[in-house]
């Protein structure tokens, strides 16, 4: 339901893995490059479909919201309203991937306010200690929110080490975005075993390279991101909910 890498060596494993289809979703890329490269992944065996994970808030207190079917681009660094108000207006599904999780969750509480536009929230992610993933549980079952799971893959052994059941094989993206919204999600369904723990710990591992380095290269190397609200792409459209 989530990666972030995608590239021949990720669909041959996704195939080999026997999934249908991967929401592709990586950090900071703007949606038309995000579709342009789904496209170009996809083919008769395995759909790929184009999504944004948006940072809204600050790098301090940034919470990531995952949306499936934008018609049109939405940037990071805005508001938690803003963001969930211009889902809602482009008929997106909308997710909330790792609850709570460290700096980068949407809360339970966040999930209440805006639960007319929520559509699902993740309940196991390999990224997650144990603890996370009960937390996560407990806010499911608390909101009455239907359940997901995802790789959240950053790595690519990641692919197919957790996945999201529907009750049919998804053949489009609108397809699979009414079926999100319609709250048409059978069950989370994940591996086991020291491999699967062994994958687990090392994307756990992998937010200390994304928290330093990676940050840092973000931060004052790389300058302004293309999904910076400020981006021409965006024609100043988000100036009233951006944090920056």
């Amino acid at each position: 339901m989530h990666v972030k890498v995608l590239d021949e060596q990720v669909v041959r494993r996704a195939k080999d893995r026997g999934l249908d289809a991967l929401v592709y979703a990586p950090h900071f890329v703007p949606l038309p490059e995000i579709r342009r490269r789904a496209e170009r992944f996809s083919d008769d065996e395995l759909r790929v479909v184009p999504a944004r994970e948006v940072f809204a808030g600050t790098w301090r207190n940034r919470k990531h919201v995952l949306a499936v079917g934008l018609s049109e681009p939405v940037p990071d660094f805005i508001t938690l309203t803003g963001a969930m108000r211009e889902f809602d207006r482009q008929g997106a599904a909308v997710l909330i991937p790792h609850p709570e999780f460290l700096n980068v969750g949407v809360s339970e509480a966040d999930v209440r306010v805006h639960g007319d536009v929520v559509h699902a929230v993740e309940a196991y992610n390999p990224k997650h200690l144990d603890r996370h993933n009960r937390r996560a549980k407990e806010i499911v079952s608390d909101t009455g929110k239907p359940a997901f799971g995802s790789s959240y893959a950053h790595l690519r052994r990641s692919i197919g080490e957790v996945w999201t059941a529907l009750d049919a094989p998804v053949e489009t993206e609108a397809e699979l975005v009414d079926r999100l919204r319609a709250g048409e999600i059978a069950r989370v369904v994940h591996r086991r075993g020291r491999t699967h723990e062994f994958r687990r710990r090392l994307e756990f591992a992998h937010l200390g390279w994304e928290n330093t380095w990676g940050k840092f290269d973000r931060l004052v190397l790389s300058g302004t991101e293309p999904t910076h609200p400020t981006d021409d792409r965006y024609d100043g459209r988000f100036e009233d909910v951006r944090v920056y």
